[in-house]
């Protein structure tokens, strides 16, 4: 009896660990503590640099927060959004999500920098990617996590790939919630994302048609935006508005709070408050419960940093963030 007994705990140990494996096996290497040893003073020498960069421009937490999601949202978090274009392939920076619009490109190579003198070679871009979006979160008055490390680079990347894989501004629900899930990402992760509206800014060219052609929008709103975004196209087209109009450098959950209001900046924001909506309920959550939306946006940051990550002997180290070795 002892022994059937023995074998069945055995049995269940194995199933067990069988399942683990199905659950995680694909991120085995991504962990909290990759570089505890082999570069301890990594998380303050990141932070550093960004708290700097913030310092001299809040508007750069955001822009280093949405670096993150283009990268992950093309071909998983690899780095490859920072590459620049060579003769044997052309990069993400000048996809349509990207182009005259992503930056903090310089401030990825600052903490680089930095990073490098205290462990050369080292931590990944990838990586880096990854600890400054959370810093920026953080030092912009949001939610602190802990983020998974492990990842490597990517040796290559495609325009093409950040066009199709990142939705535009223009982007219905539907087409929102198909491109989430297809990466692995919730209903509810989408909603909590997009709350890293609650800081930065757009360009005029990303909510023109919204303010002159759309009924889901607040008058008062629409005719304040219209003052620096002309109707004309090719006329302020790089004029910018800020997201979240009440509190534009700080994290919190007004961004939900102006969905309601219709006073969502891009049409892809305010299709998550519309009338009836799938997602009017979440919305409507966290415009409510502060706390509920940071702790649901940490668990889907580190969802979205699980996503088809370069570990083990796949991809690199870059010594440069913009180029290959």
């Amino acid at each position: 009896m002892a022994s059937a007994v023995s074998c069945l705990s055995k049995l269940s140990l194995t199933l067990c660990l069988i399942l683990v494996c199905f659950q995680g096996c694909t991120n085995a290497n991504l962990s909290t503590n990759f570089y505890s040893k082999s570069c301890p003073d990594l998380f303050s020498t990141v932070k550093s640099t960004v708290h700097s960069a913030i310092m001299k421009e809040a508007r750069m937490g955001a822009s280093l927060l949405r670096l993150f999601f283009h990268d992950c949202f093309v071909n998983g978090c690899d780095g490859s959004v920072l590459l620049d274009d060579t003769s044997s392939f052309t990069g993400e920076k000048t996809a349509n999500p990207n182009r005259n619009s992503a930056r903090g490109f310089d401030v990825v190579d600052n903490i680089k920098s930095a990073v490098e003198k205290v462990c050369p070679g080292v931590v990944s871009c990838a990586d880096i990617l990854a600890i400054a979006s959370r810093d920026s979160v953080k030092i912009l008055g949001g939610p602190n996590w802990d983020v998974k490390l492990g990842r490597r680079d990517a040796r290559t990347t495609s325009r093409a790939a950040a066009n199709n894989g990142i939705p535009p501004p223009t982007s219905n629900l539907n087409r929102l919630v198909s491109r989430f899930n297809a990466l692995g990402l919730s209903t509810r992760d989408l909603v909590a994302l997009s709350g890293g509206h609650t800081i930065g800014q757009a360009r005029c060219t990303s909510f023109r048609a919204r303010i002159y052609n759309e009924t889901n929008i607040d008058r008062s709103f629409a005719q304040t935006r219209q003052r620096t975004c002309p109707r004309a196209t090719g006329s302020g087209d790089n004029n910018l508005a800020p997201l979240d109009i009440q509190t534009p450098t700080y994290f919190d959950n007004n961004y939900f709070k102006n969905l309601v209001n219709r006073r969502g900046l891009l049409h892809s924001d305010q299709q998550l408050f519309n009338g009836g909506g799938s997602t009017d309920s979440i919305v409507r959550g966290y415009s409510d419960n502060p706390r509920s939306f940071s702790s649901d946006f940490v668990a889907a940051m580190i969802r979205m940093g699980d996503i088809s990550p370069l570990t083990g002997s796949r991809g690199e180290i870059r010594k440069n963030c913009r180029r290959v070795n």
